[in-house]
């Protein structure tokens, strides 16, 4: 407006890393093994620094399971470690960990969710990976082919790319095309393409025509440069931020990104292997090599560390495990807890001198919490490993002004019939949860009920099945005080001797009553032709249920649903865990008035404390020493201090009530020790 002259040219005024990436030489001290320790030691001389003392090997095992499958080491496992006299115990306990392939990928899960903007649910044309997310952790794909595969997608991973469209366009730098460019830009490469797709980055040396050639990968149509919304007419040429690793021109979308996947993932391109490798190390150190993650061009703290580290990778054949351990198994990361006082410490003039105090992720603490009180969430969002029922949610059709609504609080009556052949049944399995509870009759004999509908009951009705027609009978409750959702989950299996196997679910062929019927109405032979056909309360408005862990034939040993499968709940956003509407490398770890009010007052939390106390209660009775001791081991792998002891057992006395145990649970959670990873 002032008259000043806008600079189109490009400007190399801001660092900028090197693209290539070389090995350097590892210094040759002969008391120093590990290439991580060997750096780290040059460097630590350079700066006065002297090596401390490595952790004990209870804080070790606590730090080293937390990282790598994100759970407590269980009390017996703790003491097994501690006693063993092995001098290469702590390699091994690491190996068994990366090797657990589920809970590494359950653990990892979440990290890769943030990053790549993966949820559990569907939005115009945003769609999850988790599935092709999930087996590509747990088979331990190359970093390689995860970009190769997100970059240039294949089945059950488009919905990284293609999910940037749901957010719409705003203005010219954030069509679709734009926001594919920003996406990969900063989740893959660590750079900051949003700037430069306005005008020329004030921030890096990127240039709006870089930004657009980078875009223009992905559209179906020559894009024409806009500067601050404005057509400039100017049309962009394909082209990767980085054009001196190869062409990415193409006749089609498909062409490009094939291109693009080949150009990204070479040797030559440093900075993606860089960038993953310094996200891994803030992980698992508390603070990355260069800060902040997005911005790779920002000077390391040691370049030597992070290029050694990152060609290490690339000769692992990109091997993310191989990563993980590299790092664990230094004596860099077995260094004692170094505290700063001020966030603003680790920002300005930071030097390296150990791993930096680490608060437990929202997940992480959730998952401690299902280990030692009780499980925090039912459902899983994702259950990888679940049978494909596809039983549904039914209730009573409820209607108000020909409009349907929520259930009203009460009891409900539900039929369905079904038959056995003559061939001879070897078995019949029924799986059941009801919200809120029930009672099941089969051919007129009441066999189970229960008022639980988190657990699923898994029951063996044999021996009340006859040969022809059966009836499934169920009186189902809906708690409360007002409308709220209400469903019944149910499966029979029926196993024959010849192999075959019938499956009836709960679907929209089952009848319904809404008042008591009369007569005997769980008979095999009551007439039911006037009762209406239930309606599927599993989507629309009354989806309100994910999946129960048990609601499945196979055999599992899984305890809990670990909070990486469960979608975004208001405690975990609470503890700090993103909606994932946009990339996420590093997650706040200050704590907040919201994390403390839930914590205290939070209904949720104080609901799971006392069903918690009240399990412990029936386990243990009033035993108090005998809690106080399982309590500590548990949550802290110790057990407690004659102090501690001596305190907790004046607040719980010799006959503790739910109410008592519920806040000694609260102060242990509550601790430091607990929260943080020491």
């Amino acid at each position: 407006d002032e008259g000043a002259h806008w600079s189109d040219q490009a400007l190399k005024v801001f660092p900028e890393a090197e693209l290539s990436l070389t090995k350097p030489n590892l210094p040759n001290q002969q008391d120093i093994t590990h290439p991580i320790d060997k750096l780290i030691d040059v460097y630590f001389d350079n700066n006065n620094i002297e090596w401390e003392e490595i952790i004990d090997d209870r804080t070790f095992i606590r730090r080293v399971y937390m990282d790598a499958i994100g759970l407590l080491p269980e009390p017996k496992v703790v003491d097994s470690f501690v006693t063993n006299n092995n001098s290469n115990k702590r390699e091994e306990l690491i190996d068994s960990l990366l090797n657990d392939n589920q809970n590494y990928t359950q653990h990892w899960l979440s990290f890769w969710n943030d990053l790549l903007r993966n949820d559990y649910y569907s939005v115009g044309g945003k769609q999850p990976i988790t599935e092709w997310l999930y087996k590509s952790l747990m088979a331990n794909n190359s970093y390689n082919q995860i970009v190769t595969e997100l970059v240039n997608p294949i089945k059950g991973s488009e919905g990284f790319i293609n999910g940037v469209k749901w957010r719409g366009v705003v203005n010219a730098s954030q069509r679709t095309e734009m926001q594919a460019a920003q996406n990969i830009g900063q989740s893959l490469m660590g750079v900051n393409v949003k700037c430069a797709s306005c005008h020329n980055s004030f921030v890096s040396n990127l240039t709006l025509d870089q930004a657009y050639g980078f875009a223009t990968i992905f559209s179906d149509s020559i894009l024409e440069l806009n500067r601050c919304d404005k057509p400039i007419g100017k049309m962009a040429k394909a082209n990767f931020l980085y054009p001196e690793l190869g062409s990415v021109e193409g006749k089609t979308v498909k062409d490009r990104l094939l291109k693009l996947a080949e150009v990204m993932v070479q040797r030559d391109n440093g900075r993606l292997y860089r960038t993953l490798t310094n996200r891994f190390w803030h992980r698992l150190m508390g603070r990355g090599i260069v800060e902040p993650l997005d911005e790779m061009d920002n000077a390391p703290w040691d370049a030597n560390v992070l290029d050694w580290l990152s060609a290490d990778f690339i000769d692992s054949g990109a091997d993310l495990k191989h990563l993980i351990k590299r790092i664990m198994t230094s004596k860099v990361y077995q260094l004692p807890i170094v505290n700063y006082k001020k966030e603003e410490d680790l920002k300005t003039e930071y030097v390296f001198k150990g791993p930096v105090t680490r608060r437990l992720s929202a997940e992480q603490f959730s998952d401690a919490v299902s280990q030692i009180i009780a499980p925090m969430y039912p459902q899983a969002a994702f259950n990888p490993n679940g049978d494909d029922i596809k039983a549904i949610r039914i209730w009573h059709l409820e209607e108000e002004l020909e409009r349907v609504v929520l259930p009203e609080p009460g009891k409900r009556y539900f039929r369905k019939s079904f038959n056995v052949t003559q061939q001879t049944l070897k078995k019949g399995t029924i799986l059941i949860s009801v919200d809120n509870s029930y009672e099941l009759y089969i051919n007129g004999e009441k066999i189970f009920q229960n008022k639980n509908w988190k657990a699923v009951d898994k029951i063996d009705i044999t021996q009340f099945l006859i040969t022809g027609k059966n009836t499934i009978a169920i009186i189902g409750e809906n708690g409360g005080v007002i409308a709220n959702p209400a469903g019944i989950l149910f499966a029979l299996k029926l196993d024959y001797e010849s192999g075959k196997s019938v499956l009836i679910k709960s679907d929209e062929t089952w009848l319904s009553s809404r008042e008591l019927p009369k007569g005997n109405w769980v008979a095999i032979d009551y007439d039911d032709s006037s009762w209406m056909n239930v309606r599927n309360y599993s989507t629309g408005n009354f989806k309100n249920w994910g999946q129960l862990l048990d609601f499945t034939f196979k055999p599992h040993n899984e305890k809990f649903t670990r909070a990486s499968l469960v979608k975004q709940h208001p405690f975990m956003k609470a503890l700090g865990r993103p909606s994932r509407e946009i990339v996420t490398t590093s997650r706040e770890d200050q704590a907040t008035l919201l994390q403390a009010l839930e914590l205290t007052n939070g209904e949720f939390f104080n609901t799971i404390l006392e069903e918690g106390a009240q399990s412990w209660l029936e386990n243990h009775g009033n035993d108090s020493a005998i809690i106080i001791d399982n309590v500590y081991k548990r949550a802290f792998n110790r057990p407690p201090t004659n102090e501690e002891k001596s305190l907790m057992l004046s607040a719980l006395t010799n006959t503790p009530k739910t109410e008592q145990l519920q806040d000694t649970f609260w102060a242990v959670l509550m601790s430091p020790e607990f929260q943080f990873i020491n």
